[in-house]
């Protein structure tokens, strides 16, 4: 990973919160020149900092409206074994974000469905036709109270 300064840092700060703002903005506001701001971003692209630009998407807007936390899991902890269980939920779209972790579970995974009843075709596919799956426990949100990829980044 790249050193990272307080400009980047900055320039970072902004574009978390609003990748479409002009490099221009973005220069006068750290007082750097937009071509220097230019070569920053691409630096931090190329290096993987910047890892991608997105937009960030009301699910209830684009009718997936159930939020749903999984724990998960796993029998055996083969390393060829916990690869397949990843990339099957590296495949499943429906999958917004997974972790593998420590505790009483072995993943956790936020998914996103239109129905209950999706939710059950996704289950059968990812947790009841694995044979590694022991258990899985669901719990439905009622409420995204935040929502956000913004990194606190720290200063010197």
């Amino acid at each position: 990973m790249p050193n990272l300064d307080g400009f980047d840092l900055e320039i970072l700060d902004i574009l978390q919160k609003d990748n479409t703002v002009p490099q221009r903005s973005i220069g006068e506001h750290v007082h750097l020149s937009a071509p220097a701001v230019q070569r920053r971003i691409k630096r931090m692209q190329a290096s993987g900092v910047i890892q991608a630009n997105i937009a960030v998407v009301d699910p209830a807007a684009v009718a997936l409206p159930i939020t749903i936390i999984v724990e998960v899991q796993i029998a055996n902890e083969r390393y060829d074994l916990i690869n397949a269980i990843k990339r099957s939920f590296l495949d499943a779209p429906e999958v917004q974000q997974c972790y593998q972790v420590t505790g009483e579970a072995d993943f956790v995974l936020v998914v996103v469905v239109a129905s209950m009843s999706d939710y059950e075709v996704l289950t059968r596919r990812l947790f009841y036709d694995n044979p590694n799956v022991t258990k899985f426990k669901s719990l439905v949100t009622m409420d995204r109270v935040k929502i956000g990829l913004t990194l606190p980044l720290a200063r010197d």
